[in-house]
């Protein structure tokens, strides 16, 4: 009787941990737009603001960011490129490789990768 017990507890520790990791898969993909073409605001950390617009496709993890008119490079141009990822500091961010997740530095005129909020709609660059 005491063996039933243990492997009903083992299957029980099993299945909360399934669900657990299904939970946190779910919430954090979710906050990922759906496979499509957006477009965001093309926001300058030199300036702190927002001044034109980009072109935004999402293909599940993958990113490409495009330039619009108005920018001092062609239309349709790639600006940035990646897989989208969550920083350790919370952030989504474009990175080129997985351990981008845990960059010293992020956004901006940094060296790391750029910043992608997807709540405002907005692409950090320099």
């Amino acid at each position: 009787m005491v063996e039933t017990g243990i492997g009903i507890n083992i299957l029980l520790m099993k299945g909360i941990f399934f669900f657990t990791f299904i939970f946190i898969s779910f919430i954090t993909f979710s906050q990922i737009p759906k496979i499509g073409t957006y477009i965001y605001k093309l926001c300058f950390a030199e300036w702190g603001k927002c001044i034109n617009t980009c072109k935004v496709r999402i293909k599940g993890d993958s990113i490409i960011v495009y330039a619009l008119e108005g920018l001092s490079i062609p239309k349709n141009e790639i600006i940035d490129a990646g897989i989208i990822l969550k920083h350790k500091s919370g952030k989504w961010i474009i990175g080129k490789i997985q351990k981008d997740k845990n960059a010293a530095e992020i956004g901006g005129c940094s060296e790391g990768p750029l910043v992608i909020d997807f709540k405002k709609k907005r692409v950090w660059t320099c």
